[in-house]
């Protein structure tokens, strides 16, 4: 005999105040978490932004300091992993608040063979971000921006325990 109890009820919504406390949880859980898009202005460039996508997973984030040395002798190359990551999490680039596209309607980015060749380039990085934003300290400070974004380093606030009431004396 098993002692397993299987709840049938579809919408997890009963009166017992546990139930309704788990089926808060369970709707809380249930909804994706995805960070807005984020605009970085490019200082060099007046007037032109870059659309970036702040979601990016540890498992991203291993495999481009891997890309960019992270193991090897010399050790990681900043500027390779921040154009990476630049380049990875680019949604588009706008001009004057307006997204940039090519003839069929796309939006360009930099594997967007218009921006490799506005910029001579013929890889979108490092060498296409490093010449779009012109300096290596930009292309830098933005990939600490876009990490910022994503949450990577945020303070993670402990609390009281909210189900113990407190004294007044």
């Amino acid at each position: 005999m098993s002692n397993i109890i299987i709840n049938s009820n579809d919408d997890n919504e009963t009166n017992n105040e546990t139930d309704n406390v788990l089926g808060q949880l369970r709707k809380v859980i249930k909804k994706k978490i995805e960070r807005e898009d984020i605009y970085i202005n490019v200082p060099e460039r007046p007037g032109v932004l870059i659309c970036i996508s702040p979601n990016i997973s540890q498992n991203q984030l291993r495999s481009w300091r891997k890309n960019a040395g992270e193991d090897s002798k010399k050790g990681l190359d900043t500027l390779k992993f921040s154009a990476q990551l630049i380049a990875a999490t680019c949604k588009g680039i706008l001009v004057n608040d307006q997204f940039v596209e090519d003839a069929r309607g796309v939006k360009l980015t930099f594997a967007s063979p218009e921006i490799m060749e506005m910029t001579d380039t013929s890889r979108p990085h490092p060498d296409c971000v490093t010449a779009f934003f012109g300096t290596e300290p930009h292309v830098e400070s933005a990939a600490v921006a876009i990490i910022e974004a994503a949450g990577y380093g945020e303070n993670v606030e402990s609390s009281l325990d909210p189900t113990k009431t407190r004294s007044s004396n």
